[in-house]
């Protein structure tokens, strides 16, 4: 049965269940492929793997020696690959069936901040504090290439895994098509928003996609977010009213692309109707939450995403929490 991503569905959407099994603060969330699982990773260095579709805990593990950040499914359900917080900066590809790991990538020389498996095949995109954004593919432990970024970075594949972009300085995007990235990018884009802040656009802290690969999210560290047009890097839209984003874990579209959510440090969750702003003067487009949901967290909010199979959302604090309409987790499609 399918379930219409609307308005009217979004708004009517409730925590169904809750989960207490962290000690620290949640700090990554990924769904395998299928939409029925998802892992998260946390401060107390633990991994936990939860089933959508009967909203049960299916496995706990951890990773004491090496911490863990940024787990992520690969295209099997069985495996997740993360970074290491401890020791060293190496990333590490784990098998869930029976904890062990299956192959390191060592390269980074400072924390990755941020991981992304492509859509398309076992391609891996991190971005660290090193200045550096690595290529990997996840047959072989050798590094498959290396940009130098300015500043802080962040990247992402696009919906169809042919290109990726990467934020750099937080204040330009540079775009490459993967099988031709040693020539450089085929599109750079500086981004200002002299209005709100003529200063420079505060930190970014994540760049994503839209599923229908037409726009690109850019969440800060400041009380503003931006819509980027994928093809010709204008700012489309401010998304304004949001409380501000700690790591670009916290924020994220719907499947269709219409709709962008961010977990805020005030403890709620915000949505913005991206196909009706709040104002249409000006280049810059102002757009403010539609709704805003109180959540069941008491610290702020590090993780939220939207299943890309069921009506389901997750969001995550010191707690884990599962959102659906009406208590309903039908498939999308």
């Amino acid at each position: 049965m399918e379930i219409p991503v609307s308005t009217s569905v979004l708004i009517d959407f409730k925590p169904a269940k809750t989960f207490k099994d962290n000690q620290g603060p949640i700090t990554s969330l990924c769904f395998d492929d299928k939409g029925d699982l998802c892992v998260t990773a946390a401060q107390d260095e633990s991994l936990h793997v939860y089933d959508c579709r009967d909203g049960q805990k299916r496995t706990t593990l951890y990773s004491k020696k090496y911490g863990v950040n940024l787990a992520r499914f690969t295209h099997s359900s069985s495996n997740v690959v993360y970074a290491s917080t401890k020791e060293d900066d190496t990333l590490r590809y784990l098998s869930l069936h029976d904890n062990k790991y299956i192959r390191y990538f060592r390269g980074h020389k400072q924390r990755v901040i941020s991981l992304e498996m492509s859509p398309r095949d076992d391609c891996l995109l991190s971005a660290s504090l090193d200045h550096t954004v690595r290529l990997w593919d996840l047959r072989t432990s050798t590094c498959q290439g290396v940009i130098t970024a300015a500043g802080r970075p962040t990247a992402a594949f696009d919906p169809a895994g042919l290109v990726f972009a990467v934020g750099t300085d937080s204040g330009t995007v540079k775009v490459y098509d993967l099988r031709k990235y040693e020539s450089g990018p085929f599109a750079t884009w500086s981004l200002r928003d002299d209005y709100y802040y003529p200063q420079g656009i505060p930190d970014w802290t994540g760049l994503k996609f839209s599923n229908t690969g037409k726009h690109i999210l850019i969440s800060t560290a400041g009380q503003t977010n931006y819509l980027i047009d994928a093809f010709e890097g204008h700012i489309k839209q401010r998304l304004s009213g949001h409380g501000r984003s700690s790591n670009g874990e916290e924020a994220g579209f719907t499947p269709d692309g219409r709709f962008v959510f961010t977990g805020g440090r005030d403890k709620t969750l915000r949505l913005w109707d991206l196909e009706n702003p709040a104002s249409t003067v000006g280049p810059i487009h102002d757009n403010l939450p539609m709704h805003t949901f109180e959540t069941p967290h008491s610290e702020n909010i590090q993780v939220a995403g939207f299943n890309p199979q069921y009506m389901m959302m997750v969001t995550g604090a010191d707690n884990l929490a599962f959102w659906a309409p009406k208590n309903s987790l039908e498939p999308t499609r």
